[in-house]
């Protein structure tokens, strides 16, 4: 079980720990994701360098520096903790909550200790010359040395904290937030600081801001800079609605330490982070929302999950990219999930909520405290239930009736003027009644009945910002930027409510890089997959479908064999499906039930088994010989399903053809395939918003 949040290098697995002779073959010492820990464990339990190196064949420079890391452990633990101690420790890069762990102090305790002591980091020039000639560039380090070479910086200012590494959940989108933010501050003649620990990112280029720290986005670190830059005991304020959630969590520590943020306060930013808090919000201004709860034991989970009904999603309070989010069916599934997928204590709740099928959207929004500008609706093509970050969007949003269009921006509006967010807020919707899929080509009427609940509002810039911002022609980033510095919408010249719809339609693909993560199974879910994105413009929808479509390598093409396996609360929908991929000439293979249910409909199909030890050709024959050219492979939430499906779904990602899990996307990539290949245009995005 990985939690890549929060484990340091003290972390160790209690089953390492051996009673009598430390055994090496029995850590996990050959290449895996554990490997360092266990060379950490093994060096603690007294296995000497040469017996390491012998046993693992790692370079002894390597080695020589985790005992070295070791060895200062041993002495945290065993002597009293004094300056030249302390300074030792910082020195090889101890913070000041490990110090606290092994000297039985809390983090703040020991940052008081070290001011008192007078340590504090300076900061260095990155020789970006290699020391040929004096380098300029204003990129900066910590060190505990004496002298500092980053004086503050005079005038007005003011700090951007970025994202960080690039990573499943928090992409590229948010560096591209915090370049824009920079420019902004420049522009409106405020000097930028840029805090952020990638060197891949445009955030970190010599010329996007007036100074630079590389620096990890913790809170000592972030502290110790916002101290440096202090002028008359005045920190300058900090921008958090770029850096994805990992500047999310930090607006918390710093407010408790007193430093300022720009734009939406701390307490707004708690407020909704936080469920209970959320929830009473909510139902204030008569919002609806799926009936939930925040949980800390199995029982209480047990008797809400009871109560709303299943299936249910549940998911830790706190995350991004919906990490360890799952849909669970009944309880079995839930006391699984409880008691495998994470840790539950009264500080970190689980939040259970009902899970509402329905047609999924969102919104960006930019609020200054009297109005709320929507750059625009995007709706998803996958029903809720699919994390936002995998799913495909679409804008404008063509199949929402006004009625429905209408109460998503009435809801947004409240929300931002009565949180009192300053600055940018992502709020996702699902629309429930009526039917979960809609095809763009019948236009919706507000015949049927539909409910609009909230799923979740983000206090902070999301990773739709650049496609939004691209299609409407309206730079969010800035302008949020500059209503966090006090500038209003009116003042910069942006009415409040919806944005005029262009004439345009653009749709965003995600891209997956499954093929290079051996052995992992990837059907979609409420936890983000995808690691990349693309964006299909065009005057119409089937036109920029199929852009996207081709970009993102999800294209079917007319003619070719197409394997369909789909579980049985799917069948109903997949008729549609079906039909259009026969009239397009694909040759249909299918599993077993599936297969029924094509000759019933009196159309030709390939019945191909998925029992893999039964017979030849099976689906992965199939997949492997070139006879299908893609898969559609929907799931239910049974084991058996499950394995079945990964074997089938697998396949076709080592092979690299399109890999359908929702039926929502297929359905898409389905109708877009009577486009006939010449009818999309091709022009820049400029001229698709000039409307030439």
């Amino acid at each position: 079980r990985h939690h890549s949040d929060g484990r340091t290098l003290l972390w160790e697995d209690p089953s390492w720990r051996t009673v009598g002779n430390l055994s090496l073959d029995d850590l996990p010492l050959g290449p895996n994701d554990e490997r360092l820990w266990a060379l950490m464990s093994a060096l603690r339990q007294g296995a000497s360098v040469e017996e390491l190196v012998a046993h693992t064949y790692i370079e002894p420079w390597f080695i020589n520096a985790l005992e070295r890391i070791v060895k200062m452990e041993r002495r945290l633990l065993g002597e009293e903790l004094t300056p030249s101690l302390l300074r030792s420790a910082k020195r090889i890069g101890f913070s000041d909550s490990q110090v606290g762990t092994l000297s039985d102090m809390l983090p703040e305790q020991v940052r008081n200790q070290r001011h008192e002591w007078g340590l504090r980091p300076v900061y260095k020039t990155v020789d970006t010359c290699a020391a040929e000639f004096e380098a300029v560039t204003p990129y900066y380090y910590s060190t505990y040395d004496q002298e500092n070479e980053a004086a503050p910086l005079e005038g007005k200012k003011a700090v951007v904290i970025g994202s960080g590494p690039i990573r499943i959940g928090q992409g590229i989108e948010f560096d591209y937030c915090s370049v824009h933010a920079a420019t902004a501050l420049s522009e409106a003649g405020v000097r930028s600081i840029m805090i952020n620990s990638n060197p891949e990112t445009v955030s970190t280029d010599f010329d996007t801001s007036d100074r630079l720290y590389f620096e990890p986005l913790d809170e000592e670190s972030v502290r110790d800079i916002l101290e440096n830059e202090e002028i008359d005991n005045e920190a300058p304020p900090s921008v958090v609605q770029f850096g994805g959630q990992t500047a999310i969590n930090l607006s918390q520590s710093l407010a408790r330490a007193g430093m300022p943020i720009l734009g939406s306060s701390a307490e707004v930013i708690d407020i909704a982070s936080d469920r209970h808090k959320f929830e009473d919000f909510l139902s204030r201004l008569g919002i609806p929302q799926p009936p939930g709860a925040a949980v800390t034991s199995v029982e209480e989970a047990l008797q809400v999950a009871q109560n709303i009904g299943y299936p249910a999603v549940v998911r830790p309070s706190y995350v991004l990219g919906g990490r360890a989010m799952e849909i669970v069916q009944n309880a079995t599934e839930l006391i699984y999930y409880l008691t495998a997928a994470v840790e539950m204590s009264p500080d970190k709740p689980v939040l259970i909520d009902r899970y509402l099928e329905g047609k999924e959207c969102e919104v960006d929004a930019i609020c200054d405290g009297e109005q709320v500008l929507i750059p625009g609706i995007m709706e998803h093509v996958e029903r809720a239930g699919v994390h936002s970050g995998d799913s495909m969007a679409i804008y404008p949003s063509l199949n929402l009736s006004p009625r429905e269009a209408d109460t998503i921006v009435d809801y947004t509006t409240r929300i931002g003027l009565e949180l009192g967010v300053k600055g940018l807020m992502n709020v996702q919707f699902v629309i429930h009644g009526g039917a979960a899929y809609r095809s763009p080509n019948t236009p919706q009427d507000d015949g049927e009945p539909t409910t609009i609940y909230i799923i979740e509002v983000n206090p902070r810039g999301s990773r739709t910002i650049p496609f939004i911002s691209k299609l409407t022609g309206v730079p969010v980033a800035k302008i949020a930027t500059r209503v966090m510095l006090g500038d209003t919408l009116k003042g910069l010249g942006y009415p409040g409510g919806l944005w005029p719809i262009q004439d345009l339609v653009g749709v965003k693909a995600p891209v997956f890089s499954m093929a290079k993560l051996v052995g992992v199974d990837w059907h979609l879910g409420p936890e983000m997959k995808s690691t990349g994105e693309v964006m299909g413009v065009d005057r119409n929808f089937q036109m920029a479908l199929t852009k996207a479509l081709m970009a993102a390598n999800l294209d079917l093409k007319p003619g070719t064999g197409i394997l369909l396996s789909i579980a049985d609360q799917h069948k109903a929908e997949a008729v549609s499906l079906v039909r259009n991929l026969n009239k397009a000439g694909c040759l249909l293979y299918a599993t077993e039930g599936t297969a029924a249910m094509i000759s019933a409909m009196g159309l030709p199909v390939n019945m191909t088994t998925k029992k893999l030890r039964e017979g030849h050709p099976n689906v992965v024959d199939v997949i492997e010989d070139g006879s299908v050219s893609a898969v559609v492979n929907t799931i239910s939430g049974s084991p058996e399903v499950m394995r079945d499906g990964f074997f089938i779904r697998r396949a076709a990602v080592e092979k690299h053809i399109p890999c359908f899990t929702s039926m929502d996307t297929a359905r898409a990539a389905a109708e877009s395939l009577s486009v006939e290949p010449v009818a999309y245009e091709i022009a820049t995005i400029a001229e698709y918003l000039e409307g030439r």
